[in-house]
């Protein structure tokens, strides 16, 4: 999942584990912000480090892909150059691409974080959506907005699709 900070993704990851759980599938969610604490800690939000941060979890992703596992990664991801990065490394065949389009202004007005206001205030420093850019998917298979959009009616979508591709 892509999108900016705020928009839903981590809340849909989760969603969509649990209800992917409760079929008997065995799934795992890679979440940037958690993921930021361990195997990636240290990175920033510099391009070079943005680079990285995708490329591990790609990694990791399709190792996990590999043992049978559906993996839901939510990461912001802000450019069609690191989306395609980590679909050359996890595979076409694995790779499901959602955009959660949340509006920009509906995740300032969320920002539960408090990132936004952080970075308007210039206390954090290239930050998507801000002052860095967030480029539009253009190979997305689902465009779904959390501010039109239920998190249930979201993850229905989600797993309508995801579902008959999964083997038990």
């Amino acid at each position: 999942m892509t999108g900016y900070s705020g928009s839903g993704k981590t809340t849909l990851a989760y969603e969509l584990e649990r209800k992917l759980y409760e079929e008997g599938v065995l799934t795992k969610v890679l979440d940037g912000d958690v993921l930021r604490q361990g195997i990636n800690k240290g990175l920033g939000f510099s391009m070079e480090d943005r680079t990285e941060n995708i490329r591990r979890t790609a990694e990791l992703a399709k190792q996990l892909c590999s043992c049978g596992i559906v993996v839901i990664c939510s990461l912001i991801t802000p450019t069609n150059d690191l989306r395609k990065l980590a679909e050359s490394i996890i595979g076409e065949q694995h790779f499901i691409l959602y955009h959660i389009s949340t509006p920009l202004e509906v995740c300032e007005k969320r920002d539960v974080k408090g990132h936004y206001a952080k970075a308007r205030s210039g206390e954090l420093k290239e930050f998507t959506g801000v002052s860095n850019p967030f480029e539009q998917p253009n190979n997305s298979t689902f465009s779904i907005d959390t501010s039109q959009l239920s998190i249930d009616e979201s993850v229905v979508i989600m797993y309508h699709h995801i579902f008959p591709f999964i083997k038990i």
